[in-house]
């Protein structure tokens, strides 16, 4: 039987995937990436990356369509998993936008940002550019990177899980909002690493040597032990 690619990324065709694969590309040499609809290729991948852009309706209407559903409820489930921008989004029961029933991997709902009059803030939607990030809570991918760090965002919406246990990070616009989660084996960001230059390449790599399985290195490395 031949062996599956070392990171299989995700195309349901939503999204800038060569961006994705080619900062992956950057950070492992040595790896081999692999831009893949095929559900056999992907559970046969030893991580997965899930990125995606675009509306929560027209990417649940794709991954339907190309039966991958069940591969990503399952590799999200077994593999060491990076879900980028939608695919932080679709992982979660609910989206207003479009009122689009998702994947449900966790339980809360996706969100629209108010319209910036509600605030009383001159802030634009879209949210995009650059903000920084505030780490929840340790966490292997955030090995090497400061606190506060700046990534590069572009969305209308954002998640609000309903278990807080499994924010690993949040931004302010204006007021503050989770951009990431993190369980077991599933780490998942509201940004674009593949866009936010050292910080994003740093993560991307932590993500390449994270071995969520093993209890002891996860803890070791959360604690700077294993940077």
């Amino acid at each position: 039987m031949t062996a599956g690619p070392d990171i299989a990324v995700i195309d349901y065709g939503m999204g800038n995937l060569r961006s994705v694969s080619k900062a992956l590309e950057h950070v492992a040499p040595s790896a081999s990436v692999v831009v893949t609809s095929d559900p056999a290729t992907i559970l046969a991948a030893e991580r997965v990356v899930f990125p995606g852009q675009g509306a929560a309706r027209d990417c649940m209407r794709e991954i339907e369509g190309r039966n991958l559903r069940n591969v990503i409820v399952e590799v999200a489930r077994t593999k060491p998993f990076l879900g980028i921008c939608m695919g932080l989004q679709v992982l979660f029961e609910h989206s207003e936008e479009g009122d689009t029933p998702c994947l449900g991997i966790f339980p809360g709902q996706v969100t629209r940002f108010p319209p910036p009059a509600s605030t009383g803030e001159k802030l634009k939607v879209p949210h995009m550019g650059w903000n920084n990030v505030f780490q929840a809570r340790p966490h292997p991918l955030w090995a090497g990177i400061e606190d506060g760090s700046r990534y590069y965002f572009v969305h209308s919406y954002f998640v609000e899980p309903a278990n807080p246990e499994i924010i690993a990070c949040h931004a302010h616009y204006p007021f503050p909002f989770t951009c990431g989660v993190a369980s077991d084996n599933i780490f998942a960001v509201q940004f674009h690493p593949e866009k936010s230059a050292d910080a994003g390449l740093t993560l991307l790599g932590n993500f390449i040597n994270w071995d969520p399985f093993n209890k002891l290195a996860a803890c070791d490395m959360a604690t700077g032990a294993c940077a």
